[in-house]
Order: structure tokens, then C-alpha cells, then sequence
């Protein structure tokens, strides 16, 4: 008998003759997230396991957090052996009060007893064993899964983890990650549907701080424990921000600065060869979120842009904020590029073609090449 975790998993089951793709790479993802404690995975009939981790518990929180993962059980690993069975049912049952149920699946037909029979006998033995339980098949406070594979496998309860698809299979993006709460949490989505991420943010020294640059990359880290680490591209973009400072109208400068983001931004992700742009938008939020603002800005790109949280309220963001991990940092108060020079009166229904009429002032191209050019890598 030994301890290990049983993990599972839940949209991959639709993928049909895909299915050896996304379980292959869902089982490497594992692999990595579990690595640094010890822990071995394998896969066998339709279930990922691991076993050996130096820590069980921080094992089990690790894995719940590898996108494509459904749920996660500690369980025992038994030899097939009714009585073997029974007993450990029998233990892991002793402390519990309250209703029961038990799910018993027979993967390996050689097994004597079936499925209806082996939850029976079970439900019976906790039964006499533990009088503070009853049963209940209905909404049971409690679920004993007993699984029949190359080994028995006996289990109570689950962990809920992230759901989603597997990291990797859906492509790559580029996240636009200022140091609030919304782009993270938008982040996080995308990367939930099987999406590699790498986060571009702009700063502007010496009017934002290190501390502001260190608060982006531990956003950018709490992202990386779901996907294995994070590239940030730490883009410089004082020298734009003055320009249009001083050479272009006032009101149009939150929608000049979000659209000289987009192209650098562009630029960055075909280096990279990601396929979209993600932002944390949500329609109405801010000046620059108006239907007229985003359509000026996604004027300048030609790639998508994938905005998970424009139909989303600022509570409803909020909460995910904290369901994921990042509110306690995207609320520490050390300004981002977005404060500054910001307009007292922005245009907040910008036409295009008073916008392209303001940049004239400005070398777009030289710009946005001189800021891809000066952007600083970092892994987190």
C-alpha cells in the first residue's frame, strides 16, 4: 500500500481521436508543476498519478493549479484484494459523520465482483463500522471512490483545481500586464484555454518606480505557478509618453498612448510568435474603454485581441482576483505608466480620424521600433 494523488481531468474527455495529444501534454505539465518536490507521474488507463512527492499536501495544491486538471483526491494504492479493500475503506471512513456514498468503477473486468455489488459490500462495512454515517445517493456529504485499475485505488473526496485545457495546446499569446487587477485576472483566463502567455509591460522611470516594476513581475509570477513560469518584456515608454505630451492635443492622450501600447505590443508578439493579444478591458470601465476608444486602438494592429472581461463588472473582477491570487499585489499602491500624464478631460469618444490626424505630429515608426529595440526580458 502506498500514498498517491489521483488526478483528474475533465474537458479533455471530448477531444476524440485528439484525446493521446492533450493527455500527453497534460501529463508533462503535471510532471513539471510537481518536479521541484519529488514527485513522479505517470499515466495509466485514463488517469494521471503521482506518487513520492516530499510533501503530499503542497503536492496536491501544485497540481490543482495545472489548467486541464478537473480535480484531485489523495488515495490509497492497494493491491487487488477485496478484504484489502474493504479495510481501507474501513479506515478512512472512521472519523467521518454524517451522509456517505459510495462510487465503485470496475476498469479491469477481471476483477470477481461488479460495480453495483463492490459498492453494496463496501457501503456496508463503513456502515457497521461507523454508526455516525448514513447513506445517502442523492447529495451525500461525502463520496468514497473506489476505483478498479491496474491497482485499487480507494479515495474520499476531491479537490476542485482550475479546470480548462491543457497549457500549450492553444497557442500562444501576449498579455498586456499593467500592475492593476483587471490584466491578470484576463491573463489567467486565456491561459485557462490552453494558451502559452508572455506578459509585455510598459514603464515609464523615472516617473514610475522599482517598486512598481517589482509589484508587475510578482503579478507575472503568480501567473507563472498555473503555466511554469512567465516571460515579462519590460517595455521602456517615457520618450512616447513625452512626445505625445508635448505634441499632441491634450484630450486625445489616453487614446494616442493605448494605441503606440497595441503596436509595440504587435511587434513584441510576432518576435515571440504569439498569434493574439490579450487585454483586461472592460467596456465603459475607463476613458479609454468606450467602444469608440477600443475601436481606435484595435485600428493599429492586425492580429486578434482577445479582451476575456469586457462584458465583466468591477466586483465580478475583483473576486476573480482573489479566487487566483493577484489582489492582494495589484492593490499595493505604486503607480504604472497609466498614470502618467494623464489628461484631465479625455476624449472619451475618439474618431479615427482625429486620432491619425494627431499623430502626424509624432515618427510613429521610429517610436515604436526604438522601444522594441530598448525592451528588457525577464523570467519569472
Amino acid at each position: 500500500m502506498r500514498k498517491v494523488l489521483l488526478v483528474r481531468f475533465g474537458e479533455v474527455y471530448l477531444k476524440g481521436l485528439n484525446r493521446p495529444y492533450f493527455l500527453k501534454k497534460l501529463t508533462a505539465n503535471v510532471r513539471t508543476a510537481v518536479a521541484p518536490i519529488g514527485g513522479h507521474v505517470w499515466l495509466s488507463d485514463s488517469r494521471i498519478y503521482v506518487s513520492g512527492a516530499e510533501d503530499i499536501e503542497e503536492c496536491a495544491q501544485r497540481v490543482r493549479k495545472v489548467f486541464g486538471v478537473h480535480s484531485v483526491s489523495y488515495a490509497l494504492e492497494l493491491e487487488k484484494d477485496f478484504e484489502t479493500i474493504a479495510a481501507a475503506c474501513v479506515e478512512l471512513t472512521k472519523d467521518l459523520s454524517g451522509t456517505f456514498k459510495v462510487l465503485a468503477r470496475r476498469s479491469d473486468k477481471s476483477f470477481p465482483m461488479d460495480s453495483m455489488t463492490m459498492a453494496g459490500e463496501l457501503g456496508y462495512r463503513v456502515l457497521t463500522a461507523n454508526p455516525n454515517l448514513s447513506v445517502d445517493v442523492h447529495k451525500p456529504q461525502h463520496k468514497l471512490n473506489v476505483e478498479i485499475r491496474d491497482y485499487a485505488y480507494v479515495s474520499v473526496g476531491e479537490i476542485p483545481a482550475v479546470g480548462g485545457m491543457p497549457l500549450g495546446t492553444g497557442g500562444r499569446a501576449a498579455l498586456l500586464l499593467s500592475g492593476g487587477i483587471d490584466s491578470p485576472v484576463a491573463g489567467y483566463h486565456v491561459m485557462r484555454r490552453g494558451v502559452v502567455v508572455e506578459a509585455i509591460h510598459f514603464q515609464s522611470p523615472p516617473y514610475t518606480s522599482e517598486r512598481a516594476k517589482e509589484k508587475v513581475l510578482e503579478l507575472a509570477k503568480i501567473l507563472g505557478e498555473y503555466g511554469g513560469g512567465m516571460k515579462v518584456h519590460l517595455v521602456p515608454f517615457t520618450n512616447i509618453q513625452m512626445e505625445i505630451h508635448e505634441k499632441c492635443p491634450d484630450a486625445m492622450g489616453t487614446v494616442l498612448m493605448r494605441r503606440y501600447m497595441m503596436r509595440i505590443a504587435e511587434g513584441i508578439a510576432r518576435r515571440i510568435h504569439a498569434q493574439a493579444l490579450i487585454t483586461g478591458e472592460s467596456l465603459g470601465q475607463v476613458a479609454s474603454q468606450t467602444m469608440e476608444a477600443i475601436g481606435c486602438t484595435d485600428a493599429v494592429v492586425n492580429m486578434p485581441v482577445f479582451r476575456p472581461l469586457i462584458g465583466m463588472d468591477k466586483l465580478e473582477i475583483t473576486e476573480q482576483a482573489v479566487k487566483i491570487g493577484s489582489y492582494e499585489t495589484s492593490i499595493l499602491p505604486y503607480e504604472d505608466c497609466c498614470t502618467v500624464f494623464t489628461p484631465r478631460h479625455p476624449n472619451t469618444k475618439p474618431r479615427p480620424e482625429m486620432v491619425e490626424d494627431a499623430e502626424k505630429a509624432l515618427d510613429t515608426e521610429a517610436l515604436v521600433r526604438a522601444a522594441i529595440e530598448a525592451t528588457e526580458v525577464i523570467r519569472v
